[in-house]
């Protein structure tokens, strides 16, 4: 899968993008998931600023054809809270949960996205912001941009930007992390209690992939405008699905509750947020959490750009991969290496702590329906390595 990422101009880790910026300054907390700086807002000291943006990315793309095959506008509302979560769960990671700023950037082509898709985006940003008010994360929705640029964008681009002013001793900056602490993961699928309905937990990395490798050569006959037209026949639309076909869940893994549910629900399952966790777990139990990390872009891999040092990371209790994970495993013909690169494989966030703190953040998973375990530990080591064990398999990943 690596090489077929590459082929279609993307990559999992992002290395081009790393060089480009290596002369930026590093921020406050060099090992903290966003890049913080001094009050300069209000100019304070006992304060810092947080910028954060990013988007839904090619999940767009999905969302396009969906509708267009299904008629259901409604399905741009969860674009909208693609948009939103991968800023905001990137904010939690460094401790923030309220009192932010969004703006949002959408980049149309008239010609195929109507005002009608719009209102569908903004409203669905709109009722996201009421749900997280009820949990106290309070987000202030400052309008934004909307631009129609058919020469630039095939379908549409929706993308965010959050900003905050928070308190510099309130910031989670990674370097607690320490040898012998333990790593409590939280899983991204099933049903949280705030959420409506089974969530694949695939969120939004990786679509680039999924996309082609799931679905079939009628989208690349039937919606040209959905992908690069210069890229090569054998990387695009490989697999053997329409969005519209339907799967039984029962029959890949035990304890889901819905039993049926289409291609194109399962890989549109709007990102998962876990600020009503998080907000629960900063508030009464800060001193207790090392680190944050959010497995997005470069999957399980994530966690060693924001280690304070030389560690081994162990990962050898990682959940069960859900379902849609396995589809696509099966239509790429990707290894266990590669999956575990580019995608979260079903944990999404990972809490390091000490070993007697666990069951602290387990149980505040829990209570919103978000399964939750230990699923590795840190290990001193002269370098960095990152270890996964998955099934029967031994994934060693180094790095200088």
């Amino acid at each position: 899968m690596t090489s077929l990422y590459s082929q279609r101009g993307v990559s999992a880790q992002k290395e081009e993008v790393h060089a480009a910026t290596r002369n930026l300054e590093p921020g406050l907390f060099p090992y903290a998931f966003c890049k913080v700086y001094p009050d300069h807002l209000g100019h304070d000291d006992a304060y810092v600023n947080v910028m954060h943006a990013d988007g839904a990315g090619t999940k767009s793309i999905l969302a396009y054809l969906y509708w267009k095959e299904t008629g259901d506008i409604s399905v741009w509302k969860g674009i909208a809270q693609d948009a939103i979560v991968m800023n905001l769960d990137d904010l939690l990671c460094v401790g923030i949960y309220d009192n932010i700023v969004f703006n949002s950037t959408i980049d149309r082509n008239k010609h195929l996205i109507t005002g009608a898709v719009l209102e569908q985006i903004i409203d669905g940003s709109r009722q996201f912001f009421e749900n997280m008010r009820t949990f106290g994360v309070n987000i202030h929705y400052l309008g934004g941009e909307t631009a129609d640029v058919g020469d630039v964008v095939r379908t549409v681009a929706v993308n965010g930007t959050m900003t905050c002013r928070w308190p510099k001793n309130r910031i989670i900056s990674n370097e607690k992390i320490k040898a012998g602490d333990v790593i409590v993961g939280l899983a991204g699928y099933g049903k949280a209690t705030y959420e409506s309905e089974y969530n694949s937990g695939l969120a939004s990395n990786g679509l680039t992939s999924a996309r082609h490798d799931v679905l079939d050569k009628f989208y690349a006959e039937h919606f040209k405008e959905s992908f690069d037209n210069a890229l090569g026949n054998e990387v695009v639309y490989i697999g053997k699905y329409r969005l519209s076909d339907s799967i039984d869940l029962s029959k890949r893994s035990a304890g889901n509750d819905q039993v049926t549910i289409s291609i194109g629900k399962l890989l549109l399952s709007p990102t998962r947020t876990f600020a009503p966790v998080l907000k629960l777990l900063l508030e009464n139990h800060f001193e207790k959490i090392h680190g944050l990390i959010h497995c997005s872009g470069g999957g399980q891999t994530k966690c060693m750009k924001y280690l304070p040092g030389n560690f081994r990371i162990i990962k050898d209790n990682l959940f069960t991969a859900p379902p849609v994970f396995d589809i696509i495993q099966q239509n790429s013909g990707s290894s266990n290496r590669e999956m575990y690169e580019v995608f979260n494989m079903g944990c999404r966030l990972e809490i390091y702590c000490d070993a007697a703190d666990a069951e602290v953040m387990i149980h505040a998973a829990k209570q919103f329906n978000i399964d939750a375990q230990v699923i590795g530990r840190v290990e001193a080591s002269d370098s960095k390595e990152l270890v996964i064990k998955a099934s029967g398999e031994d994934i060693i990943y180094s790095y200088s």
